[in-house]
């Protein structure tokens, strides 16, 4: 079994023990979490041909004037906020739809091409492709050249 395989639902797990663990400790503890924002879920993959990473995330409900993306190095930020729903006159059994602000950091095990980037949405599901950064792309020589004495000013 390779590491990848490993890791790949820990994200997952982690946030179901959360919410497991929270509940266990009262609905205060919950409910105070809750109130902080949540984490959307996402799927990371690598296919095609060239190569390119791809990114889906769970955004359903939530209005794409309030999503932001970022590529900085190995990493895709996608930040927003899901509004409260109204409760005026309901009385909830179960609230399990997360509200609030998120950011969910995804962080690549290869150099993506930010300038290359493409994100489309559909169903609730946004897609994000990055291409491959190719290593030539990031390899860069740097001459060296003589420094020159700095002339000195008369004053």
């Amino acid at each position: 079994m390779s590491e990848r395989d490993l890791f790949a639902n820990f994200a997952r797990m982690r946030r179901e023990m959360d919410e497991m663990l929270s509940g266990s400790w009262g609905r205060a503890t919950y409910v105070g979490r809750r109130s902080t924002g949540f984490s959307p879920n996402v799927d990371v993959y690598y296919s095609g041909d060239p190569q390119r990473a791809v990114v889906k995330c769970d955004l359903s409900g939530i209005d794409l004037s309030t999503v932001g993306i970022e590529v900085s190095g190995r990493q895709l930020t996608i930040v927003g906020e899901r509004p409260v729903q109204e409760t005026e006159g309901r009385v909830y059994q179960q609230v399990e739809i997360p509200t609030g602000p998120f950011r969910h950091v995804v962080e690549f095990q290869v150099d993506v091409d930010s300038d290359r980037a493409n994100a489309t949405y559909e169903d609730g599901v946004l897609r994000v492709e990055l291409p491959l950064r190719d290593e030539s792309e990031v390899t860069r020589r740097v001459p060296v050249g003589r420094s020159r004495k700095p002339r000195e000013i008369d004053g």
